[in-house]
């Protein structure tokens, strides 16, 4: 299914091309005429060095070819340029989240996923957000990038011109897991698209509670197995006793529902010991998802899951 386009492709592809000939070809002369006159001009020829005079009309040559060279590709260029950030009047507007590690879209009837889905054919306007650190939203297959800086609305735009799947990276380092920020732009037909946005988004309870939690980023830093990642495990986390660093002292809780609530929406309140302080504050959550979370977390117990052992929380 992967192998679709946009159609800024082909104009962004001609743009490149035009430059990389451009530039072979002046290596290929700027590197002959080095060989040249380094063989022509060698000492064992040449032993005494003898003053030459300048040429006029060489300098002119040199300075008015890359002049005329230079004004096309500027305007290339910069028509390029015009064409990502003139934004159709008709386009579809998809809010983007960026966060350590994962992306998320909400579109305009609420409906929030964690890949992107979009109508083969119609512009889609990104609008582009961070809740965290600097990322940049990257669809090679589309040649559009563009940073995602937190405090500040960005935006890209594009239009489809195929069915089919892309890959989308944050292009930007962002921290220990940058290179798993990925997920995937799916174009559909355009009946299809519809069918799909008009479907309910799954409930937040139960696996609903893990797609919430995927979504927002929760998933990137803590693992749901009882294998501590770069926060701690969920497995087992329910009524654990926790030691927390809260106001520059240690102290113990109990990770009860209020705790839970708490660790999610401000995740700086308490800082779980022996885990580096990464998590950004979470955004996007509805109430109904935040109290499904908090209902799925409690049934990840570890005598459910039957090894008997002592969380590793």
């Amino acid at each position: 299914m992967y192998g679709t386009s946009s159609t800024m492709t082909g104009t962004i592809d001609n743009i490149f091309l035009f430059f990389l000939v451009v530039s072979v070809f002046f290596l290929v002369l700027i590197t002959g005429l080095m060989i040249y006159f380094a063989v022509k001009y060698r000492r064992s020829k040449h032993p005494v060095a003898v003053q030459i005079e300048g040429s006029v009309v060489l300098e002119v040559i040199w300075t008015v070819i890359p002049v005329i060279l230079v004004i096309p590709m500027f305007w290339f260029g910069f028509s390029g340029f015009r064409a990502l950030r003139d934004v159709p009047e008709d386009a579809m507007v998809v809010q983007v989240t960026g966060r350590m590690w994962d992306w998320s879209f909400r579109y305009e009837n609420g409906k929030e996923t964690d890949k992107l889905y979009v109508p083969v054919h119609q512009a889609v306007k990104l609008v582009l957000h961070s809740v965290d650190v600097n990322h940049s939203f990257f669809i090679p297959a589309f040649r559009v990038k563009e940073d995602v800086i937190p405090g500040r609305e960005n935006y890209l735009w594009f239009k489809p011109r195929s069915v089919g799947s892309a890959n989308v990276f944050c292009a930007e380092y962002c921290g220990q897991s940058h290179s798993y920020m990925m997920t995937e732009v799916v174009v559909m037909e355009d009946e299809a698209f519809r069918v799909w946005l008009a479907q309910e988004s799954t409930d937040s309870t139960g696996p609903g509670a893990v797609v919430a939690m995927d979504r927002v980023g929760c998933l990137s830093c803590h693992s749901l197995d009882g294998t501590a990642d770069t926060g701690p495990t969920f497995r087992g986390l329910y009524q654990s006793t926790r030691t927390v660093m809260r106001d520059g002292g240690r102290r113990e809780v109990i990770a009860d529902e209020e705790y839970l609530r708490r660790a999610i929406l401000e995740p700086h309140a308490d800082l779980a010991v022996d885990f580096p302080p990464a998590m950004p504050p979470t955004e996007g959550l509805t109430d109904d998802e935040l109290q499904g979370i908090i209902e799925y977390i409690k049934t990840l117990t570890i005598e459910e899951d039957g090894d008997g052992g002592e969380g590793t929380l």
